[in-house]
């Protein structure tokens, strides 16, 4: 590869990068500022939380209109029409003058958010194939891991010389500079003799069967994990007595975690297969959730609490990549942690029954099936799974 052919591959993956820690940021980032939050827009913990919900929300809404859409209509334009409407919702939540306002915007900002993080891993997927694809996404997740470590912490910061709404401010910033770079640096990944109508693409997608079952087994472990993430602060804060110094200490190491276990993936994908690396992470998920749920019913030490959170967190570093790269071929306030013991040691578990039983085929299944045809007559190749070991070609 030529010095100007890589400098374009990593100003590429750069930009993708970028894309995918919209979603962390615009969670994450405000997170220092929300008890100033509530007590400008009078809510209680519970309001405050669903201010986080709604973001969590919006973004999984956004996947699911964000995906069919870049595959009928390319990747650039979705891509960009996304962006704008996270820009124009990040700015209106900086001057949203009451809790449910807030709460609507922040639906619309993860809407927005969440076509960066498609639409960059499907750009991922056109450009790359088999255990190349599995280490983008490893690296990609590695960016998911970090921007949880630095968001409250730039989010502190701004809190030194502005008030919360500054943060909306800066992401808004941050969203318009994320369109322009899109807009000059990013090409069409998707050709369009591999475009197929909407309804078609929706159909293939509800109706296959194994990708249903790796979708949801990476939702739900992820849903999990936000779970951690909104009901965390009340929970460590204010029933264990954490000061938010100590908060941060403790989601670094678990955002730590989730990186290393990243990067551990991306070196044994190759070796062990996707679909092994992607057990163990529901395997440690499920028991990193259950301790979380035993700490709490026992009223056990704070540590007991803290290695569970650790284990479940860091387990999303296996589950992230993994589930993609095969996909891709707070109620309870701040007095009770029991809601988020029961979610965090529930989902998990779910999700690992989810990819038993919608993923579970005779050997060598989907590899035998030919090649769709595309638009025109083209023969579009269909990524082909080694289900024994979990490869994808």
């Amino acid at each position: 590869m030529s010095d100007d052919a890589a400098g374009r591959q990593n100003r590429f993956i750069v930009l993708l990068a970028a894309l995918v820690a919209l979603g962390p940021l615009s969670i994450d980032g405000y997170l220092p500022g929300l008890p100033d939050l509530a007590d400008d827009l009078r809510a209680g913990a519970a309001a405050t939380q669903l201010t986080i919900t709604a973001c969590l929300a919006g973004l999984a809404i956004g996947q699911l209109i964000a995906g069919p859409l870049s595959d009928t209509y390319g990747r650039r334009r979705p891509l960009l029409a996304g962006l704008a409407l996270y820009t124009l919702a990040s700015a209106l939540c900086a001057v949203a003058p009451d809790v449910r306002t807030f709460v609507g915007l922040r639906l619309v900002q993860g809407i927005g958010g969440a076509f960066g993080i498609v639409i960059a891993n499907a750009m991922a997927r056109d450009r790359t194939s088999g255990t190349r694809t599995a280490r983008l996404f490893s690296a990609l997740t590695l960016i998911t891991g970090l921007a949880p470590v630095f968001a409250p912490v730039l989010g502190g910061q701004l809190l030194r010389v502005t008030a919360w709404p500054g943060i909306f401010v800066a992401l808004a910033v941050l969203g318009a500079v994320m369109l322009a770079a899109s807009a000059a640096g990013l090409p069409e990944t998707r050709s369009s003799t591999s475009r197929q109508p909407l309804p078609a693409v929706l159909g293939q997608l509800l109706g296959d069967r194994v990708f249903t079952g790796y979708v949801l087994a990476n939702g739900l472990v992820f849903a999990a994990m936000f779970a951690y993430i909104s009901g965390s602060p009340f929970v460590l804060q204010e029933i264990h007595g954490l000061s938010p110094q100590q908060y941060s200490a403790v989601f670094a190491v678990n955002a730590a975690g989730l990186i290393a276990a990243a990067q551990i993936s991306g070196r044994l994908v190759a070796r062990t297969g996707a679909r092994v690396l992607l057990l163990a992470g529901l395997l440690g998920a499920t028991a990193g959730g259950t301790t979380v749920l035993g700490a709490v019913l026992t009223r056990a030490p704070l540590p007991a609490l803290l290695i569970g959170l650790f284990v479940l967190v860091s387990s999303v570093g296996l589950v992230m990549p993994n589930a993609a790269a095969q996909a891709l071929a707070g109620a309870g306030g701040a007095t009770d942690a029991l809601p988020m013991g029961i979610i965090v040691a529930v989902l998990p578990a779910l999700a690992l029954l989810t990819l038993g039983v919608l993923t579970r085929s005779m050997p060598g299944e989907r590899t035998r099936r030919p090649a769709r045809q595309g638009p025109a007559g083209h023969r579009r190749p269909r990524q082909q799974i080694d289900r024994g070991r979990g490869k994808v070609h």
